[in-house]
């Protein structure tokens, strides 16, 4: 058995490569994204519709990737996904005002809507512990997107959005490459029955909408990652350099939570970590306008970076082991309307209360959302755990 559990990584190198570039490219677009859509002119009403609006293709699309997931495997399914990256930075490149950088968004939804549903589902066939290897993936993946938000600080402030735009798509055939070299999956269970007919299943387990609840939170900070982080450290007086390495102390985080903290992180309704996650992520969010100096605002990026981190392990590992592998990548795509929730109400709210109050009250409201859901975490997890919720009656 040990000699097996030591060739694991090597066994899956090209997956976790993909993954990794996946997310090098997807980190290049917090910054440059909010930051050229500025430049253009548009205000913090258009800026939350641009990064919201495209999100409503997103519970589709979930849907439909979980469901191919299972019936033809992750692989090719994240193949498609990092083609999508490549053509919605060649639209990001060809923008020159509100229309083209949607077009972008909504390709750019579609290829997360549906990479993420895949990624999961493959991490959680790998050997081994399911929460150790979550947390390499999740820390492989945040490592990506540290790097891409930080390169893109350097790219913009030298070369420009041009020069930006066009890395990120290489990064995206970069991982269309590399994912080439994912095993190609065996037998998939099922194939007989109709393509959505496991949602009929997942749909009554009470656990499922628990997860959609803690997905919803662990996606939060990523959110605002994607759209009004970058705006508020330039209302805070940080350059792009600034903020690239700031944003990425967010993924740093994720990093350490994957490496070090997943393998304790445990499902059940006695389990504290998605409590404590989303106590962590409502100060991180609440407290990040109060300060100015590098130190502070930092640590609070490092602090809800751990919280998504270990909120993402919680509910990966929560449904690996509750569901049938046949049904995995329809319960990961179940947890991911979470994200696309979280991605659809983040820049809407924090758009319209930028305009109408500011942008520091727009973060005092996303703390106290997140410090609501998080109680609401805390009071369902018994009814999410009762034995006849996990039977879907």
């Amino acid at each position: 058995m040990a000699p097996h559990r030591l060739m694991t990584l090597p066994a899956h190198f090209p997956f976790f490569l993909a993954s990794f570039t996946w997310n090098y490219g997807l980190g290049m677009t917090w910054l440059a994204v909010p930051l050229y859509a500025h430049a253009l002119g548009l205000s913090g009403s258009q800026i939350g519709v641009l990064f919201s609006a495209p999100v409503i293709l997103q519970v589709t699309i979930t849907m439909v990737g979980g469901a191919y997931a299972d019936r033809f495997g992750g692989r090719l399914v994240m193949l498609l996904s990092s083609l999508l990256v490549a053509c919605g930075a060649a639209l990001y490149l060809a923008a020159s005002g509100f229309w083209m950088l949607f077009a972008g968004q909504l390709v750019m939804v579609i290829a997360r809507a549906t990479f993420w549903p895949a990624n999961w589902a493959i991490a959680a066939e790998l050997p081994g512990d399911r929460g150790v290897q979550a947390g390499r993936l999740n820390a492989v993946s945040n490592l990506g997107q540290i790097l891409g938000n930080a390169t893109c600080g350097f790219v913009l402030a030298t070369a420009g959005f041009a020069a930006s735009f066009t890395v990120m798509g290489a990064l995206g055939l970069a991982a269309w490459a590399a994912g080439l070299g994912t095993p190609r999956p065996g037998h998939r269970g099922g194939a007989s029955r109709g393509l959505f007919e496991n949602y009929r299943t997942l749909i009554r387990m009470r656990v499922l909408q628990y997860g959609v609840l803690c997905a919803y939170l662990s996606a939060l900070p990523f959110s605002l990652s994607l759209s009004f982080y970058p705006l508020l450290l330039q209302f805070l007086g940080f350059t792009e350099e600034a903020s690239g390495i700031l944003i990425a102390l967010r993924a740093v985080g994720g990093i350490g939570a994957g490496l070090v903290i997943a393998r304790f992180v445990r499902s059940g309704p006695a389990s504290l970590w998605p409590v404590a996650s989303g106590v962590l992520t409502a100060i991180g969010v609440g407290f990040q306008p109060l300060f100015t100096h590098w130190m502070p605002v930092g640590v609070l990026l490092l602090a809800v970076g751990i919280a998504s981190g270990i909120m993402t392990v919680y509910f990966q590992v929560t449904l690996g082991d509750l569901v049938e592998p046949a049904m995995r990548g329809s319960a990961m795509a179940l947890g991911g309307l979470g994200w696309g929730l979280s991605h659809f109400s983040t820049p809407l709210i924090m758009g319209l209360m930028t305009d109408r109050y500011g942008i520091v009250a727009g973060f005092y409201a996303l703390g106290a959302v997140s410090l609501a859901v998080a109680v609401m975490i805390a009071l369902l997890r018994p009814w999410a755990f009762a034995r006849s919720a996990l039977a879907g009656a």
